[in-house]
């Protein structure tokens, strides 16, 4: 008997978790410019990088060695950013409704309001990404491909890291409210400097080099340009990388509960966009 509640349970929790996608999904499905949306900078980007890259690989000198360099840099960026951004802005668009309380009144669990925005984040990001990507390819030539099959663990890494970040910030989304909106929008470029997207962490000064390996990104990245300029396989820093974003998961995860259960205690997703 007690296995087949426990069964049951689950099998609600996956209907719900499966509710919160469709939801978020027919939102998306119904709204063209919202579709728009996502692709519109990462292609932006693209394009100001593919050209960029064009102009490097043109020149004679060493320089030249990157060519495709700044292209994949970018592509692998996005993937980042966009993953984090995927979770934070659902948060957000609630936010902007007021509609968190109707939400939690609900017998929505934590971990399946968490899981349905990382699905909406993966989703979002497909999309995007892949949609500049395809156009990397018509335009440039160029397809992330190229890295070979390590392209899939720089995408599962960096979609990680970026989930583990976008945890963390919608847990001070529903502590604080629209007060930290800020930090949701623009804490990642923030790390970007430390994570060697466009260069190396040996150009970091020796200190800031310290806090760049702590972050699984710098890990890919090098292992991106391990794979542009030397066609090898990194695998210590995938390893590693591996390794920090489980410790980063970990600990968003913790911070939300923590957080989300001082936000049922004092009540305060009621005021929420107050």
């Amino acid at each position: 008997m007690m296995a087949g509640m426990k069964q049951a349970a689950w099998w609600l929790s996956a209907r719900r978790l499966y509710a919160m996608v469709l939801r978020y999904w027919y939102v998306l499905r119904g709204s063209w410019p919202r579709l728009v949306e996502i692709a519109y900078w990462p292609t932006v980007q693209m394009v100001l990088w593919g050209f960029t890259d064009r102009f490097i690989g043109s020149q004679t000198s060493g320089a030249a060695k990157a060519a495709g360099l700044f292209l994949g840099a970018v592509l692998l960026w996005d993937i980042l950013f966009r993953s984090q951004l995927g979770v934070t802005l659902v948060c957000l668009e609630e936010l902007y409704a007021r509609n968190l309380p109707q939400l939690f009144m609900t017998p929505l669990r934590p971990w399946e309001y968490v899981g349905g925005l990382l699905l909406v984040s993966l989703l979002r990001t497909l999309f995007g990404v892949g949609v500049a990507t395809t156009l990397a390819y018509v335009f440039f030539d160029y397809g992330l491909w190229t890295m070979g099959l390590q392209v899939i663990a720089f995408f599962v890494l960096l979609t990680c890291f970026g989930w583990a970040l976008g945890i963390a910030m919608t847990a001070m989304l529903l502590r604080f409210g629209l007060g930290v909106e800020g930090i949701a929008w623009g804490g990642m470029f923030l790390l970007a400097p430390f994570s060697g997207v466009y260069y190396p962490i040996a150009t970091l000064p020796a200190p800031l080099q310290l806090i760049a390996w702590l972050l699984p990104s710098s890990h890919v990245f090098e292992g991106m340009r391990a794979a542009v300029w030397h066609h090898a396989l990194a695998v210590q820093h995938l390893l590693i990388a591996a390794g920090q974003c489980l410790v980063y998961l970990v600990l968003a995860w913790v911070l939300f509960l923590v957080l989300f259960r001082q936000v049922r205690q004092k009540g305060a997703l009621l005021s929420q966009g107050e």
